[in-house]
């Protein structure tokens, strides 16, 4: 009988495959895990250039999640998916990441293709999504809610985000509110679609999801519960969400501010001044920009030093800043 060797090599690469995710990634050290981190948060703030050489500290140690930021980063930089960042999205998908599997299971729609100049990868498109599908599938099984919420991205079918929501992953909640929002689902009543879409944004903005703080915040000031409003705009700000810091510093830093804030420009001169770091994507240095010499032109000397005090207590005492980007958008 004739022996099929192509089919033989898949199947001990199968093996090997699972048995490469079933292995944890190695501990990081600290320097490791803070070179990780400093990574993530340049790259949510839009300078994935930047963020290269610190996530590829983590990622040669072997840490899967670092690796599919670094292939994220080089991606973004180059716009399609090229050997280097091929090379870390396929070492982070072999230790399981189902991130990098759903990237490398789209390559076929990546720029490459278009420029004729793909990387070969060691499996087909097709049989990475069918790799993330069914790990997805196995964790989902076990009750983990970011693996349904995969499996929404994976298939499209709406039931595995409800599914993710009702097991209370935040990402998810806020999808199928925004979903709800854009006019998807069936309601009887608009007021039936409004308490729907309000349910799963709380949940998701109880649940710590900065944008749902902020799209919560917006219903409530649809309902005019400007206190509501002023609270959830703050909780998000606190947490480091650029257009919630934005907002929050713009409203204080007037004479007058709506929704009922307190006029505090010392406050807002702080949060605006640590938003001048923001020189990478998003834009928003220039609404900075607008905004700031017009709180500073009412301050004296001594406010604004106080506020530059401020700014670095701010920053050492809360989370970074972040635009909280989609991790598998484009």
């Amino acid at each position: 009988m004739k022996l099929n060797t192509t089919k033989i090599l898949k199947f001990f690469y199968y093996i090997f495959f699972i048995l490469i995710c079933q292995t944890a990634n190695a501990a990081l050290t600290q320097h490791q895990e803070e070179a990780k981190n400093k990574g993530i948060e340049l790259y949510n703030q839009y300078k994935a250039i930047s963020a290269i050489e610190f996530l590829k500290i983590a990622a040669d140690a072997g840490d899967d999640e670092a690796q599919y930021y670094l292939g994220e980063s080089i991606r973004k930089n180059n716009r399609y998916i090229t050997q280097e960042a091929l090379k870390a999205y396929e070492e982070s998908a072999k230790k399981g990441n189902i991130y990098s599997m759903i990237r490398l299971g789209g390559a076929n729609d990546d720029l490459c293709v278009t420029m004729k100049n793909c990387s070969p990868s060691e499996l087909s498109a097709v049989e990475w999504m069918e790799k993330a599908k069914n790990l997805a599938i196995e964790q989902a099984s076990q009750g983990n809610a970011e693996s349904m919420y995969l499996l929404w991205e994976i298939t499209g079918n709406d039931d595995w985000l409800e599914k993710s929501a009702e097991s209370n992953f935040a990402l998810a909640q806020f999808r199928l509110a925004t979903k709800y929002q854009e006019g998807g689902g069936i309601f009887l009543l608009p007021s039936k679609r409004l308490d729907a879409i309000e349910k799963w944004m709380k949940a998701s903005a109880e649940n710590g999801y900065p944008p749902a703080m902020m799209g919560l915040a917006a219903a409530r000031i649809n309902k005019s519960d400007f206190s509501g409003f002023r609270i959830w705009n703050e909780n998000a700000a606190a947490l480091g969400y650029v257009s919630a810091v934005f907002g929050y510093a713009s409203y204080i830093g007037e004479g007058e501010p709506k929704y009922g804030f307190v006029s505090d420009p010392v406050t807002s001169y702080a949060l605006l001044y640590n938003l001048l770091e923001l020189d990478g994507g998003g834009n928003v240095i220039n609404n900075v920009k607008d905004v700031l010499p017009e709180v500073e032109k009412n301050m004296s000397k001594e406010q604004i030093t106080e506020a530059k005090k401020l700014a670095k207590n701010w920053k050492a005492t809360h989370p970074p800043l972040s635009f909280f980007p989609d991790k598998l958008g484009y």
